[in-house]
């Protein structure tokens, strides 16, 4: 796997939240034998032993159930362990998220249809931001207090981790409460992690303007996850297959940025140079 990403060119790669704890040795060896660096790892990396899939999720932080918030810390922990050991400097997040029924996919399916500017539209989508508001404050509270622990750990090993945004309206930071988030995490090692794809289906949801919202948060922002979407969430296209204006993205890009190609499984392998080369082409060659 990190052969064949190399052989594209790429010097290195990000270790997301499929990766079994199988196939680590093989990832320890290659990253020793200088075959590839690692950038970043995806909370959770490797997997909880038994999950074979990828499992972002799986273990919220915002569970009012101690014995997940639990599972959530420990694996939280082998991330950055695994992160320190393989030399990577940054950990992306997943928050966690509001207990309430999935409005994302609904809202998705009408802007499919076209329904996007109707009334009907417009009713549920103001039913999910307010549902969302009204029972955020205890999933919010104890995501924050798990996240003060995980920063001193990530700290006393030298990494940074993300927050990234999401594309499901119930998890959190809800894109109003991001500005408020960073001012209760002043720390250097918590940051903001955009995701195109996440941003650009927020923007065809009508929550967000794209461009806006990675700009008011550029002075904290510490990289990207890139992809494209086709209208209105189909994601993890290769750049410059779908509709994101990564043009307008431009100015809060910075050399400094980690940017990682975030693709489907599915996307074809002659595309992806094409895709680095769009973004390079719009973004710089760093």
């Amino acid at each position: 796997m990190l052969r064949e990403i190399r052989e594209m060119g790429f010097e290195y790669a990000e270790l997301s939240h499929g990766i079994r704890l199988g196939l680590l040795p093989g990832i320890l060896e290659a990253v020793d034998a200088g075959e590839i660096k690692i950038s970043s790892l995806h909370n959770f990396c490797p997997l909880p032993i038994g999950i074979h899939y990828p499992a972002p999720n799986i273990f919220k932080f915002t569970s009012l159930d101690r014995r997940e918030r639990d599972n959530a810390w420990k694996h939280s922990l082998k991330t950055l362990d695994t992160a320190a050991r393989l030399k990577a400097s940054l950990v992306v997040l997943h928050m966690g998220a509001v207990e309430m029924k999935d409005y994302t996919d609904r809202l998705i399916e009408l802007a499919e249809e076209g329904k996007r500017e109707t009334p009907k539209y417009a009713k549920l989508l103001e039913e999910a931001l307010e549902k969302r508001e009204s029972r955020k404050e205890p999933h919010v509270e104890a995501a924050y207090s798990f996240l003060r622990a995980l920063a001193d750990e990530a700290s006393q090993r030298g990494l940074r981790l993300g927050i990234e945004n999401r594309e499901a309206l119930e998890e959190i930071p809800f894109e109003s409460d991001f500005h408020l988030f960073f001012r209760e995490f002043p720390q250097p090692c918590i940051g903001y992690w955009h995701d195109t794809g996440h941003g650009q289906i927020k923007e065809n949801l009508g929550v967000i303007h794209h461009a806006m919202h990675v700009g008011g948060l550029a002075n904290r922002l510490f990289g990207f996850h890139i992809h494209d979407v086709a209208f209105p969430g189909k994601d993890h296209l290769v750049p410059g297959t779908g509709t994101i204006d990564y043009a307008a993205l431009k100015p809060y890009v910075r050399p400094d940025h980690l940017k990682v190609l975030e693709l489907s499984p599915s996307a074809p392998a002659e595309l992806i140079p094409q895709g680095l080369a769009h973004i390079q082409s719009l973004w710089g060659p760093e």
